[in-house]
């Protein structure tokens, strides 16, 4: 699958390091930046982000900022995406399972290495269940 990534300054470090996760899992990444610790906007790479998903240059997303809050919220402005901040394994199964969701944020400041890769892992492996979850997502998709 290919993922486009992308971070601000407090997101930059486990970007990084999950960009190397990611290509282990036989994932293809495209980084959409920041390319380094210093300060920038997250709205700007949630936008990026957002749109290769949106536009099919990439199957899903990952975006990391300090709470995974605010580049949630700018992603989940660019029409087709619904992006979900995920801090354990349950949300992150329920928001691919559930939501079909298609970009994953994480919080740099929330979550350690060790457990945003298994929030990855699972986010990239589940997969939507549709039936009774399709008419909510399409009601989402309504409101764009």
């Amino acid at each position: 699958m290919k993922i486009a990534v992308g971070a601000d300054h407090a997101g930059y470090a486990l970007k990084e390091h999950l960009k190397g996760f990611l290509e282990t899992l036989g994932h293809r990444v495209s980084d959409l930046g920041a390319f380094s610790e210093e300060s920038v906007d997250y709205p700007d790479f949630a936008a990026a982000v957002a749109r290769s998903v949106a536009g099919g240059e990439a199957e899903r997303g990952l975006i990391v900022c300090g709470t995974g809050i605010g580049v949630a919220i700018a992603a989940n402005k660019v029409d087709g995406i619904r992006a979900a901040t995920c801090n354990d394994l349950f949300t992150a199964s329920k928001s691919r399972e559930h939501n079909d969701a298609n970009v994953l944020t994480l919080g740099a400041r929330i979550v350690g290495e060790g457990l945003a890769e298994d929030i990855t892992r699972t986010f990239m492996e589940s997969s939507f269940e549709a039936g009774r979850h399709e008419r909510r997502v399409e009601k989402i998709r309504a409101l764009e």
